[in-house]
């Protein structure tokens, strides 16, 4: 049985920093509550850091990191692989927020498989449309899809002002890797 009264559908989109680190941050309030967390990550499936630190709150937080994102440096179309892994994927997410085991289901990075094609936004309305009274669900990436704003309970959109990317300035280990 779920702890959690009520729960709505978050999107953090946008073309600004924190959207991810936004969903994660949510995921450890949920575990300092003694709730649980399934984090879908989609096209991320490099060893990232905060991958390696939520391992620590493994007891309440489920990761599943699927699909590469090799093709979109190349401007490559997605390969039917990553199609078909990243539709398995979001079916498993499915199943998982249905089952009753989880309070919140983090579904990151999912926008951007719209805008790259691996999945559509219809694909994605089921599990909004089907989402349990008592299961927060939140939706991370850049380009929603309007549909999916007119579907959540809020949306907020991270805005880029000023980045020092634009100085040259690459990921640095610790703070944005």
């Amino acid at each position: 049985m779920n702890k959690l009264k009520q729960g709505f559908t978050q999107i953090y989109t946008g073309n600004g920093k924190g959207k991810t680190t936004a969903a994660l941050g949510q995921a450890v309030r949920a575990a300092g509550n003694g709730f649980r967390s399934y984090i879908l990550m989609l096209m991320k499936e490099f060893p990232y850091n905060e991958v390696s630190a939520l391992s620590a709150l493994k007891d309440f937080i489920t990761i599943e990191q699927v699909g590469k994102d090799d093709y979109v440096y190349r401007k490559e179309l997605p390969p039917q692989e990553e199609i078909d892994k990243v539709k398995l994927a979001l079916e498993r997410a499915k199943q998982n927020m249905l089952s009753g085991n989880y309070e919140l289901i983090i579904l990151d990075e999912v926008l951007v498989a719209t805008y790259f094609g691996l999945i559509t936004a219809e694909d994605i309305l089921p599990l909004i449309n089907e989402k349990p009274f008592d299961v927060e669900l939140i939706l991370t990436g850049r380009y929603c899809p309007e549909e999916l704003i007119d579907k959540a309970d809020l949306v907020t959109e991270m805005k880029e002002v000023k980045h020092y990317y634009k100085k040259g300035i690459l990921a640095r280990r610790g703070i944005e890797s």
